[in-house]
């Protein structure tokens, strides 16, 4: 028997982040367990949509039959309250949520508890709630008040790399990968590195430049301004195939991160077989082994440059924390088992 589904996303599926790749991957997995999964586009702007798109969500959303259900990516559900509530009378609704909308970086004071309030709000209306990491549960429980019971905790699962042999000598090769906005903390990435004009190091970025205009514009002048130029290269979103071939290329992940509901860039360096430097924000810690990489306070830069300086600098401890990383990312499930976690967690729908 085919089960049924519609899942919400804001705009088009195709964006190249990590919570829209998680979004891909479950739907696909969902086919193969049986679920016909109807995507409906909520339009473009969230978590900032005008009253325009927000009306066409509502029609959108309530467009699926009565006692049809509906799965809601948090980007958009956390500021549709007044729609969440009206579909939770009509149909079975579950909330994903990747991370807090309020702890996106950047924001003003008032911005922040709006979005707090609106996302609390439409997640009461939530029968159940899957979030993709503990801590994220942990923070839905103590700063939104969503009962234990609704959460379910869905990893994102891990695909396998190839083995690569990676040289410890010479120039080391630091890749990046995230889409260009202020909570990735690419300001605390560049400044760090600026202080380490005396080692041996290139730096690749790779993540869309489109969803921030200004923080692609700091980007670049942060690059400018330390004389970075020739060291860095940011080049944009790219396909899967190329961005295989820069893990593949790479001898260390660094990424300074101010928050991350999970990072699911951070699990496909350790599967690539890369050392991590980051931050300890959020769920970096739950992902990242402690022999794979070095995390420190998210917007230290100097901690970050001592990172930095420990790993380009020693081409044995980069050999060890590789195996480590590899280690670590075998625990990690695979896209099938986190899929079966939100296929059981839609069962419960009634």
């Amino acid at each position: 028997m085919v089960k049924h589904l519609a899942f919400a996303v804001p705009g088009d599926l195709a964006t190249p982040t990590g919570g829209y790749a998680y979004d891909r991957r479950i739907i696909a997995e969902l086919g193969q367990l049986g679920w016909r999964v109807d995507v409906v586009d909520l339009g473009q702007g969230f978590p900032w949509p005008d009253q325009a798109t927000l009306s066409s969500a509502r029609t959108r959303l309530l467009m699926t039959p009565v006692g049809g259900k509906i799965v809601v990516d948090g980007l958009a559900l956390g500021v549709l309250p007044e729609t969440a509530s009206e579909i939770a009378g009509r149909n079975p609704l579950l909330a994903l949520v990747h991370h807090p909308l309020a702890l996106e970086r950047g924001l003003s004071l008032e911005q922040a508890e709006a979005l707090r309030g609106s996302e609390r709000a439409a997640l009461a209306a939530a029968q159940q709630v899957v979030v993709t990491s503990a801590a994220t549960a942990r923070l839905l429980g103590s700063d939104y008040g969503v009962p234990a019971e609704r959460i379910t905790i869905a990893t994102p699962g891990s695909d396998p790399a190839r083995s690569v042999r990676r040289s410890q000598e010479g120039m080391v090769r630091l890749l990046s990968v995230g889409a260009v906005v202020p909570r990735k903390g690419f300001d605390v990435l560049v400044a760090a590195l600026a202080t380490l004009s005396d080692l041996p190091w290139r730096l690749t970025i790779v993540g869309d430049r489109t969803r921030d205009r200004n923080a692609a514009l700091q980007l670049d002048n942060d690059n400018a301004r330390h004389g970075l130029g020739d060291r860095i290269a940011t080049l944009g979103a790219v396909s899967q195939e190329q961005l295989e071939q820069f893990y593949a290329e790479a001898d260390v992940f660094a990424l300074a991160s101010h928050f991350e509901g999970y990072g699911m860039a951070y699990a496909e360096a350790l599967a690539h077989g890369l050392p991590v430097i980051g931050t300890s924000a959020g769920a970096i810690p739950e992902t990242v082994p402690p022999e794979a990489g070095l995390l420190v306070a998210a917007g230290d830069v100097s901690a970050f440059a001592s990172a930095l300086r420990c790993l380009i600098s020693d081409g044995d401890l980069r050999r060890c924390m590789a195996i480590a990383a590899r280690a670590g990312a075998a625990q990690l499930p695979t896209w099938r088992q986190s899929a079966e976690t939100f296929a059981r967690v839609l069962e419960k729908l009634a």
